[in-house]
């Protein structure tokens, strides 16, 4: 477990290239907003969490495996996990912030994600 990184994983990496790459600029894991997003659009009031499927119980195959050892210590601790993104993701939405979640198993499909990211942060405005 000591290797599972907090930030920087390599699907929050993907997500911050393309978003780059889309000429978008972010502010990375913001300690004084709800949850630490790991992307964060100031101006916009925008923020993206990148979930892992397994750690956030996505209802993917990687969401649904069940731990293998010392079951009663990781089910509640990933049902903890789960709260208190519903909890964060209320508290920015109350504060005025426009969350997107994005999981492990979807930022694989490139084209489709994209997608989703050009819906949620629009074309960048030219100068």
């Amino acid at each position: 477990m000591a290797t599972i990184r907090k930030t920087n994983t390599k699907p929050e990496l993907i997500v911050r290239k393309l978003v780059h790459r889309m000429g978008h600029r972010f502010r990375l894991h913001r300690r004084d907003l709800p949850g630490t997003p790991d992307l964060v659009f100031p101006g916009r009031k925008k923020v993206i969490f990148v979930h892992g499927c397994f750690w956030h119980r996505h209802n993917c195959k990687a969401g649904r495996k069940k731990p293998s050892k010392n079951v009663e210590y990781w089910l509640p601790k990933l049902k903890r996990n789960v709260e208190r993104d519903a909890k964060c993701v209320k508290e920015l939405r109350s504060a005025g912030w426009q969350v997107l979640v994005l999981w492990e198993c979807k930022v694989r499909d490139s084209e489709r994600f994209a997608a989703v990211l050009l819906d949620f942060l629009g074309r960048r405005d030219s100068k």
